[in-house]
């Protein structure tokens, strides 16, 4: 039971911000925010811990309030890695602040800049932005970094995998005047801990014990595949699904999920893309088509799909794996909510395999991998045409392995690549090793020269032998 001793009551918040708190009905605060609030109060520097959900904002935007006056003149920064998230963390300190009177204004790109210079020039007293838009709201004269003396960074892993840190370490040193810094990250990769070291004084270091990822229990595939052939596969599981079903399509750029929209609708697939460079207004239209399922196909980055909460998702296809084993966990509980049966496809290539194993080590998860749904009852015609993809049989020097049936031909290796580079006219640096047993040979043949190769010997005779080349997996 809840008790004024742990509660927020025992840290006696100034009015307007405990009148908001307990407004929303808060009584308890979440692990993050008891780890937090009490040393940023203290004027603390913090390394926090923490993912989105865990109360996080308030563990930083409490002390943040508490710190600012209605004065008209910018004190704290947060910087933020998406527009979604921004306005979020800008809404959550406007509730928060109650009756405080504090002007709390976002800064972000893909609206009207000078629309948002007005606003500041009015004055502000906490901006919540994305880097682009707050270096050129400094670099005009609009936001003055140094009367800022609170800094506080958000998802700090993610602006490093946005590309925003040089950003981000731009802004930090013309914060001239910051006394406090909070710096809250899922994950810490070497460069955000070096960004620790060098910019927060003596930190406090705290973490949410909600780091525990749950992995939803669906059905998980892995389809071993080369790239030129992954929309292949993808019109196999989107042919079996049903006019129910609801797919998510992740992909690991803006430019791929753009070019996988593209190549659907050319073979009559209806999809949608979500991303970091389309409008706010479009990607809300887009989620909002989701949920009601006017739209059952989505492809979007890991970025853009942060806050997408659909409970009717159906399906989840990598087609692009994540390199962080986490994403993929979070990826897939996309799907298979509220008790929905769900499933996921991974669309792996060969020099991929280690991270499906190490994707299923560390969370403990069984990924087998099977062959793409066969074609649905009574269709003869592939959905999207299969294509010859020689670099998913080659090795990482580029050589595909050519097996050919040799009979009882003596002929020495060195005779054999002798005739082929006879035959087929090819550089003799086009073939590599060649092994031989008593009934086959195996050539090893670059990637670029491999396909002609095999149509000049299915059409020759060695020794009076057919040949018979076929691919050996190595």
């Amino acid at each position: 039971m809840t008790t004024s001793t742990n509660g927020f009551d025992a840290w006696d918040l100034e009015a307007p911000i405990s009148d908001a708190i307990k407004e929303r009905g808060w009584t308890q605060p979440t692990e993050i925010q008891i780890e937090s609030i009490p040393h940023a109060r203290k004027g603390r520097d913090i390394v926090g811990q923490a993912r989105t959900g865990s109360g996080k904002t308030a563990a930083f935007g409490i002390p943040l309030l508490e710190k600012c006056s209605p004065t008209g003149s910018i004190q704290a920064i947060v910087l933020c890695p998406t527009r979604e998230l921004a306005v979020q963390v800008s809404e959550e300190l406007s509730v928060l602040q109650g009756k405080k009177g504090l002007i709390i204004q976002t800064v972000y790109g893909g609206t009207d800049l000078e629309k948002q210079a007005k606003i500041l020039d009015k004055g502000t007293d906490i901006v919540v932005g994305t880097p682009g838009r707050v270096i050129d709201m400094s670099k005009r004269g609009h936001l003055k970094l140094e009367t800022i003396s609170l800094f506080c960074l958000d998802e700090a892993d993610r602006m490093l995998d946005m590309g925003f840190f040089p950003d981000v370490l731009w802004i930090f040193e013309r914060t001239v005047n910051r006394n406090q810094t909070l710096l809250f990250s899922a994950t810490f990769p070497e460069e955000v801990l070096d960004a620790a070291d060098e910019f927060l004084t003596n930190p406090v270091h705290v973490m949410s014990e909600d780091l525990v990822v749950e992995v939803p229990e669906i059905d998980q595939y892995a389809v071993r595949i080369g790239r030129a052939n992954k929309l292949w596969a993808l019109g196999r599981i989107i042919g079996n699904s049903s006019d129910q079903s609801q797919i998510l399509i992740f992909a690991n750029t803006k430019r791929m999920v753009d070019l996988i929209v593209e190549r659907l609708g050319k073979f009559r697939f209806r999809s949608v893309g979500l991303h970091g460079d389309m409008p706010q207004s479009k990607r809300e239209k887009v989620l909002n088509s989701f949920r009601d399922a006017t739209e059952r196909i989505v492809v979007a980055t890991d970025v853009a799909a942060r806050g997408l909460d659909v409970d009717g998702i159906t399906h989840v296809i990598n087609y692009d794996l994540p390199d962080d084993t986490e994403v993929y966990v979070h990826r897939i509980g996309r799907t298979g909510r509220m008790g929905r049966k769900g499933e996921s496809w991974s669309f792996v290539s060969g020099k991929e395999v280690q991270v499906i194993d190490k994707i299923s080590s560390t969370w403990g998860l069984t990924i087998p991998f099977v062959d793409p749904p066969s074609l649905p009852e009574g269709r003869e015609r592939d959905f999207v045409p299969k294509r010859e993809d020689w670099d998913e049989v080659s090795d990482p020097f580029g050589m595909v392995r050519v097996k050919m049936s040799m009979g009882d031909s003596k002929r020495t290796r060195r005779e054999i690549v002798d005739w082929i580079v006879s035959e087929a006219r090819i550089p003799e640096i086009a073939i590599g090793e060649v092994s031989r047993d008593s009934k086959n040979a195996v050539v090893e043949i670059h990637v670029e020269k491999v396909a002609y190769v095999i149509d000049v010997i299915k059409g020759r005779k060695f020794d009076g032998l057919s040949l018979n080349p076929e691919i050996e997996n190595a």
